[in-house]
């Protein structure tokens, strides 16, 4: 499952916009190349989305077409497209924490949470060694500058949302999440037991999905869904958010799998527990 069909249809839909400025202006696309001074096969590259445009390719081409007046919205169509797919490198070019920060919003305005994780406990139930450990190895991994103690100290605060009222949180979590030792042996078992404690939290759901069980739903990246609107995606060198519906239906309907697939209540503290005894 590879989210970019969300990406590629924002990124169409602009081109059409771009094609259909050029037509209405009674254009070919040698004109609109001899206008701009490109070469024609850039034109075409332009409106069948293989190339996306920048803020001054947009600009020049509605100069071109004799619509100025439309640049600033095609512009704010292009970046939205953009921000669906975005680098790590990019965002975390000054390091971590205003990536933290920068969902907040996001998290003060959703009712129902999902999360998926394959790989480590999610940073709404994180604790702050536990994330320190995690993004360190981050930092160290992107060869981000190093601001992980202010890193830290935002993802903290930013989940303290899980604490209040009208929000729902429903997390799973493969139970390989809870025998990877992140930092120490000894960080982890402090996450594990704080893991155990947020099974209590009244707007908690946490369920696991034990290793071995037979299954048709298999593993995939981990994602986050926001009120059956918005899914993030987080992949090794991006994070792709989808708003296309039929694909957000699409990680609604995994989560929905995965969430057949778990245990949870007793069974679930058990594996926890388990995992805990294993680190001795």
């Amino acid at each position: 499952m590879f989210p970019t069909s969300s990406v590629q249809a924002a990124r169409t839909a602009l081109a059409a916009r771009l094609r259909e400025i050029r037509l209405d202006a009674g254009l070919t696309g040698r004109e609109v190349a001899a206008r701009t001074g490109w070469q024609p096969s850039k034109v075409s590259r332009l409106e069948n989305a293989t190339t996306p445009p920048s803020d001054s390719d947009i600009r020049a081409w509605c100069e071109a077409c004799g619509t100025v007046e439309r640049a600033p919205d095609l512009i704010a169509a292009s970046r939205t497209a953009e921000s669906m797919y975005v680098q790590w490198r990019r965002v975390q070019r000054t390091g971590l924490r205003q990536l933290q920060e920068s969902r907040v919003p996001l998290f003060e305005k959703t009712a129902v949470f999902r999360v998926y994780s394959s790989s480590v406990v999610p940073g709404l139930l994180q604790t702050a060694e536990y994330a320190a450990a995690l993004l360190t190895s981050i930092t160290q991994f992107h060869g981000t500058p190093n601001d992980v103690g202010e890193a830290v100290a935002a993802r903290l605060a930013r989940s303290q949302v899980i604490h209040e009222a009208g929000h729902q949180f429903s997390l799973i979590l493969e139970e390989s999440v809870l025998r990877h030792v992140v930092g120490d042996a000894a960080t982890t078992a402090g996450q594990l037991g704080y893991l155990l404690a947020a099974m209590a939290f009244p707007a908690v759901s946490v369920g696991i999905v034990p290793a071995g069980t037979p299954r048709k739903m298999w593993t995939t990246e981990t994602f986050n869904i926001y009120d059956d609107t918005r899914v993030h995606v987080e992949l090794l060198t991006a994070a792709v958010t989808v708003t296309e519906p039929q694909e957000v239906a699409q990680y609604v309907g995994a989560f929905a799998e995965f969430a057949a697939l778990a245990v949870y209540g007793a069974k679930a503290r058990a594996l926890v527990t388990a995992a805990i005894d294993a680190l001795d």
